[in-house]
């Protein structure tokens, strides 16, 4: 197995579709160095960019965050494939561990509030998974969601060194 510092940066991608809490976002800046992966926030976000507290969230690590924001879902697509995307919602019947994630894969989360737009998730059903959860449980922090999945693509794509991961 390689270790994860031996993958170029960004062989992962994490798309934060509108996201609303700086904190959540600055928890997944953090994730996305552990990882290697780049991080993409499609706007509006619920927060100015250069806040603060997106910074403190992300603490030390958010300078050597790989990130761009784009202004739109079509501006997204313009730059990442749609066909290598996997969205993560709630909506979803196939869970996240039943697909095989590879590098340059896309990993797209909704905001906190809303999830994902319907139609969205309508024209890439087949690209929808779930995290499973207890009946009665809503939702997961974004962030925890974040960490989920993205460990998961590495396991799969052998980016973490022996013993992290078993």
């Amino acid at each position: 197995m390689t270790d994860v510092t031996d993958q170029p940066l960004g062989w992962l991608h994490i798309v934060l579709y509108q996201p609303e809490i700086p904190q959540n976002t600055g928890n997944i800046g953090r994730t996305c160095v552990a990882l290697g992966a780049k991080l993409w926030i499609v706007r509006p976000a619920g927060f100015r960019l250069d806040s603060s507290q997106l910074r403190r969230a992300g603490m030390d690590y958010w300078d050597r965050l790989s990130w761009e924001d784009v202004a739109n879902w079509e501006q997204l697509t313009h730059r990442l494939p749609e066909e290598r995307m996997w969205l993560i919602t709630k909506f979803a019947t196939q869970r996240y561990t039943e697909v095989s994630y590879r590098p340059g894969d896309v990993l797209v989360f909704g905001s906190e509030s809303s999830g994902l737009p319907a139609e969205l998730r309508a024209r890439l059903a087949d690209r929808c998974l779930r995290i499973p959860m207890r009946e009665g449980v809503r939702s997961l922090n974004l962030a925890t969601s974040v960490g989920i999945v993205g460990y998961e693509a590495a396991r799969q794509a052998e980016v973490l060194s022996a013993g992290i991961i078993e």
